[in-house]
């Protein structure tokens, strides 16, 4: 039997697809051509984004990878529960694919929803290395829809992703399009007074910092689907229908806002995962997260989906529409967030309690915390006289929006743009838990650390190549505190594990494989210890990771047999992450 892969509105059968549950892929040079710029880039099947892989929840897989480049490269299935030495990161979980090569990936699909795949060597994600994966549940869904389209999002840069990031080394804000003006110094000067802006600036300047540190990169065209603004990417619907919009941020470094002007979405899966049903105007997608929405156009009109960066430097846009051809206006950007002295509250010498109004009680003695050389060796950060500032006269944004996974007075809090509602981590609640809710056995605490001066990015003021493993027990559940003493926003990504969110409800906290850290803030997750073997954890933004905010996990422990299994495949474990 031969499998259907679908990529954007097309299905395509693709002859070299053999038995049920086989698929082949292969890594090509691709050429990518954005609308703007055309650049050559990585792909799949000669094409990026590669195929939507559709899988169904309970069966047996084998994908046979061939590597057509010169180099080593890698397929991880994101989001996926699998064995671990079928994860697919060089060096961890498995050697990697040499040129020439071909690699089978063989695993049972035990869940359903909407995940991605990308390639986990060197810089080939961001060169175009991903693709979708749709697993269709063994039962009915609890929600109608009739028809539905995958919503990949990406930022295409025309700079090759090495260029990029010794660019970012040499100097730090070179792709900062968005920075301070001086009209901008004279607002402010006119609303806060003249002393108290001075006062400002100069702080800033001497934390080597700036207000328009929100984006590391700038520049880029966003595209869906494969296709940049101007080509428009469009997917057909008859009016009434209920159509299901499966959103996946494959993206660098980009965080989305996403809105559709004139209809309401209903977000009903996060990161793979049924929520209970929240109406929203708008919400912000991060880095390697996915949405599944509902949307229900009751006219026979066009309507744009409208994908805004987090910075406000670009965006992508696509259309929802009865006819080919059919266009609706397209917003125009917002104004740049800004970032205030409150999203620095996770930084040494500032104030950073936990999140307003979340009570996450005493996690008592924290004696299990994570390596004897991850101490608090705050020598690659430089907060040169941030001790001891008096923050009294700096500006924060007074009232207004709030949500409780932003530092209290953040410039970086959301609102919709037709002022309705933007969803909140704190309204994701599970569909059905997953697991019963019990005592963790203990608390590991990661401090996100890193020096935008310098560009290097960490954990516990350690980088990855200097670090030792985050060591857990096979069966035990713990709780992960993450701390960010960074000015910017951290997709952490757990592998093999299911990380479940503390939302403040209890067994209905929903579950998640990425897990964004606003600057200033505490966020807890938790892990059930479920999966023997080697895993990657990591910041999702590509050149964070490559500059080292990445951690090994080994899970000790676990039935025999996969101890066995597990010890004869780590033996054969070599390469670069």
């Amino acid at each position: 039997m031969k499998r259907t892969l679908v990529a954007g509105t097309l299905s395509l059968l693709l002859p070299a697809i053999g038995l049920a549950g086989e698929y082949n892929l292969t890594v090509d040079r691709v050429t990518i051509d954005t609308g703007e710029f055309v650049k050559e880039g990585v792909g799949y099947n000669g094409k990026s984004p590669g195929p939507t892989l559709r899988f169904k929840e309970g069966e047996e897989v084998s994908i046979n990878v061939t590597n057509n480049l010169d180099e080593m490269t890698s397929i991880h299935w994101h989001g996926l529960i699998l064995p671990f030495e079928q994860d697919g990161v060089p060096g961890i979980s498995f050697p990697g694919i040499k040129p020439g090569e071909t690699f089978t990936y063989k695993f049972p699909i035990t869940q359903s929803g909407t995940y991605w795949f990308h390639s986990h060597s060197g810089f080939q994600e961001p060169e175009g290395a991903f693709g979708s994966i749709i697993i269709e549940p063994e039962g009915r869904e609890p929600f109608r829809y009739d028809r539905e389209y995958v919503v990949q999002l990406t930022d295409k840069h025309p700079h090759a992703s090495e260029r990029v990031m010794r660019n970012l080394k040499i100097t730090p804000d070179y792709y900062n399009r968005k920075q301070q003006t001086v009209g901008e110094f004279f607002s402010d000067a006119s609303e806060n007074g003249f002393l108290n802006t001075v006062k400002e600036r100069l702080a800033w300047g001497d934390m080597r910092m700036m207000q328009a540190d929100v984006e590391d990169l700038q520049g880029f065209t966003g595209m869906i689907n494969g296709r940049g603004p101007e080509q428009n990417w469009t997917g057909l619907f008859e009016p009434g229908e209920r159509v299901r919009l499966r959103f996946i941020n494959s993206s660098a470094m980009t965080y989305f806002d996403i809105r559709i002007p004139g209809l309401e979405m209903t977000v009903v899966q996060a990161d793979g995962n049924n929520v209970q049903p929240v109406n929203v105007d708008e919400f912000r997608i991060g880095v390697a997260e996915t949405y599944d929405v509902i949307v229900r156009p009751k006219d026979e009109q066009a309507y744009t989906i409208f994908a805004e960066s987090m910075g406000r430097s670009g965006y992508a846009r696509a259309t929802l529409a009865p006819e080919e051809g059919m266009e609706a206006p397209v917003p125009g950007l917002r104004e740049p967030a800004r970032l205030t002295m409150a999203d620095m509250g996770g930084m040494p010498g500032m104030d950073h309690g936990d999140m307003p109004g979340m009570d996450h009680g005493d996690m008592g003695d924290h004696g299990d915390m994570v390596g004897e050389n991850e101490m608090a060796d705050m020598s690659d950060m430089d907060h040169s006289r941030m001790e001891g500032m008096d923050h009294s006269s700096m500006t924060m944004p007074e009232g207004g929006a709030s949500d409780p996974f932003y530092a209290k007075g953040s410039g970086l809090v959301p609102t919709a743009a037709n002022g309705g509602k933007f969803l909140s981590y704190a309204d994701l609640k599970a569909q059905k838990p997953l697991y019963e809710e019990r005592e963790p056995a203990r608390e590991i605490e990661l401090r996100l650390t890193g020096n935008m001066e310098r560009y290097t990015w960490s954990i516990n003021g350690v980088k990855y190549e200097d670090a030792e493993p985050i060591r857990l027990k096979y069966g035990e559940r713990v709780r992960f505190k993450f701390v960010n003493e960074t000015m910017m926003t951290h997709p952490m990504h757990l592998h093999g594990m299911w990380s479940i969110l503390d939302v403040g409800a209890g067994q209905w906290n929903p579950i998640k494989h990425t897990v964004s850290v606003q600057p200033g803030t505490t966020v807890y997750m938790e892990t059930e210890v479920d999966a023997p073997g080697q895993w990657a954890f990591h910041c999702h933004l590509t050149y964070h990771m490559a500059a080292g905010m990445f951690r090994k996990v080994i899970v000790e422990g676990g039935p025999e047999s996969t101890q066995a299994a597990s010890s004869e495949q780590l033996s054969e474990v070599g390469g670069d992450v």
